[in-house]
């Protein structure tokens, strides 16, 4: 039952909300098993562990055991909590039961296999080959994994409009709002939702999570409004005070609620898109101007460790392990700026790092480091710092996958730097232009400059404006300081600057009002 009361308030109160960790449901199936019981077909059961760091595994789930059967379709479903800014490392293996132990170490193995639960989400079915560990197949038998949110995502949509209400401010109107209560199992009634305040019409759109935790709306019907009454919608109700229904004999209401229109609406999640064949395209832009310092020295930000790493490096590879995992073809284009290059040298804002214009691309996150690595040695660092072209750049392809109607891709640029940017002015208007692309950029600064710059073109202090003053229609910059993660978990950066991305393609698609190219189907 859902309880609705009026209030009245002097001031705006602003709308609730709640952070749900995305819920992954996976369901396994396997054919062709190896037969290891004699005199009958195995009794298989797949277990699901997942990395904790330095080669540990921990059991997340189970299913249950299938008798005699070398296709099992496992009823019992797997549940594990997803992080797009995580690489999630995941291993599963199917054990032959012959006994009542919870240990399956006296079991025998019949095959497994490991992948990211990013890899799993982006393709939403994988079926793999099982092995008998790394690299060695088990000789017979696959894998399917099939993920699916378990996250109700319709969202309630609410006309309300209120008419005749009591006057409770002594100059002026009153200001109304809405509370609506859902009553628990123990009969206590609980807060879910607060509207703004309203003059006499309002739109109400909220969760449906916050209203129920079940996947059907019967729970939300009848409404069950103050003065004891319950109907369906597209109803009026009166509004009752009670102290004044018991002092007056003639009281009427206070006012009239009517509940215009109530219907349910797909409110697209970022796994609707991501599982519904949304591409995440990577592209990095690095800083290769000269306040650097000579990539020769120790001192240079470019200076590559006696280990082949530096700053730059340790961001590709945080960064791009995690996005890897939503682009099919693996092929990220890489580019650098504020370099001197090759032939003639002259300085460019926009140069490829394999050095092909007409093919930028580089294979996997490894093909960005080697391009890195083979390049360093041919430039010389000069300057100024533009940000400005390589983001054009991007826009250009943005651009042209924004004119496809439907929601097949979204684009994220990195840009690593020092942070001396030269071209401010232009940049906040690309950036501005940006917003209304599917577009994001990731900016992390190394070294110790000042990064009030970035900070600035981040937009977190407020909307980024161009020197128009045109506001960028969606928050798509996210900036880190790659010091304050020197002596954190070198998952920390990714964690960091690519929390916000999920949120920014949902708020795009949203915004283009586009469902995923292949939706889910509607919940029963």
């Amino acid at each position: 039952e859902l309880f609705c009361r009026l209030c009245y308030e002097s001031v705006h109160v602003g709308f609730m909300h709640a952070n749900c960790v995305s819920k992954v449901e996976l369901s396994i199936s396997c054919n062709n098993l190896l037969d290891k019981d004699v005199g009958s077909k195995s009794d298989p059961l797949c277990v699901l562990l997942q990395s904790i760091g330095d080669d540990k595994w921990t059991e997340v789930e189970r299913t249950e055991r299938v008798k005699n059967c070398q296709d099992p379709e496992f009823s019992t479903k797997l549940h594990i909590d997803y992080h797009f800014e995580k690489v999630q490392k995941l291993k599963f293996g199917v054990y032959d039961i012959d006994n009542k132990s919870v240990n399956l170490s006296d079991d025998d193995f019949l095959g497994g296999f490991e992948c990211t639960l990013g890899q799993i989400v982006s393709s939403r079915k994988i079926t793999r080959p099982l092995q008998l560990k790394a690299g060695k197949p088990a000789g017979k038998g696959t894998i399917t994994v099939t993920a699916d949110e378990t996250k109700d995502n319709r969202a309630i949509v609410m006309e309300v409009e209120a008419k005749n209400l009591d006057k409770k401010d002594m100059f002026g109107k009153s200001d109304p709002f809405l509370e609506f209560f859902k009553q628990e199992e123990d009969g206590k009634w609980q807060l879910v939702h607060r509207t703004e305040v309203f003059t006499q019409f309002h739109s109400l759109r909220q969760p449906n999570v916050f209203f129920c935790q079940c996947k059907t709306i019967n729970r939300l019907l009848p409404l069950f409004f103050a003065d004891g009454c319950f109907s369906h919608f597209s109803v009026e109700f009166d509004c009752i005070h009670p102290e004044k229904q018991k002092k007056k004999k003639s009281y009427k209401n206070s006012g009239v609620i009517r509940i215009k229109d109530c219907k349910l609406e797909a409110q697209y999640s970022f796994l609707d898109y991501v599982m519904g064949g949304c591409q995440i395209n990577f592209t990095v832009g690095i800083d290769f101007t000269g306040s650097n310092g000579d990539p020769r020295s120790p001192d240079s930000l470019h200076y590559l460790s006696p280990n082949g790493v530096n700053q730059y490096l340790s961001a590709i590879w945080s960064v791009g392990q995690v996005v890897q995992d939503y682009d099919t073809d693996k092929l990220f284009p890489a580019f650098g700026f504020g370099a001197q290059v090759p032939p003639d040298f002259k300085v460019s804002h926009e140069f490829p790092l394999n050095f092909n214009p007409s093919s930028p691309y580089c294979q996997g996150v490894q093909g960005i480091v080697d391009a890195y690595r083979m390049v360093l040695p041919q430039i010389r660092l000069y300057g100024p710092t533009n940000f400005s072209p390589i983001i054009n750049h991007v826009a250009r392809i943005a651009a042209g996958a924004a004119q496809q109607p439907n929601a097949a891709q979204y684009f994220v640029l990195l840009i690593i730097t020092d942070g001396e940017i030269t071209d401010l002015d232009q940049t906040r208007q690309s950036i501005v232009n940006s917003s209304k692309l599917p577009m994001s950029i990731i900016i992390v600064g190394v070294g110790e400059a000042d990064f009030k710059a970035m900070e600035f073109l981040d937009g977190d202090n407020g909307v980024l404006k161009s020197l128009t003053g045109e506001p960028a229609a969606r928050d798509i910059v996210q900036f880190v300081p790659f010091k304050q993660f020197d002596k954190a978990p070198k998952e920390a950066l990714a964690q960091s600057v690519l929390a916000e991305v999920p949120n920014q393609l949902v708020s795009y698609f949203k915004m283009r009002n586009m469902a995923p190219v292949n939706p889910p189907s509607p919940t029963k």
